[in-house]
């Protein structure tokens, strides 16, 4: 019988504003603004001896919590890789931090709860 396979996923929020210079103008798109976002990631595969789990949720937590940090608060478009912040930019970001540490990285959403958007990176 083949193992089990699972998906695990821990959240993090932040806050950060942003802009886009090509923005459509009759939009406000182009002017400074803010949001909050809340970011998730899944890491899927089989159990791992010696515990029997998919990934250690306390550190897929820190390194989520982490590379959050790095955006909270902040102007989103000064960060290499997302001079357009765009959701589907946002999602890339945190891919590319989080998949060498883990290689089960299967997805990414990156949502704006209160406007009630989101975006998911299927890996």
């Amino acid at each position: 019988m083949n193992a089990p396979i699972f998906e695990i996923t821990k959240s993090a929020t932040f806050d950060a504003a942003h802009y886009f210079e090509d923005g459509p103008e009759h939009r406000p798109y182009s002017r400074l603004h803010g949001h909050s976002f809340k970011v998730e990631a899944t890491v899927r595969g089989a159990p791992q001896e010696p515990v029997g789990w998919v990934a250690d949720l306390a550190d897929l937590d820190a390194a989520l919590r982490g590379v959050a940090a790095e955006l909270d608060h902040g102007l989103l478009n000064e960060k290499p890789g997302l001079e357009r912040p765009t959701l589907e930019h946002l999602c890339l970001y945190f891919a590319e931090r989080l998949k060498a540490p883990f290689p089960g990285l299967c997805r990414i959403v990156v949502s704006r709860p209160t406007i009630n958007e989101s975006c998911a990176l299927a890996l």
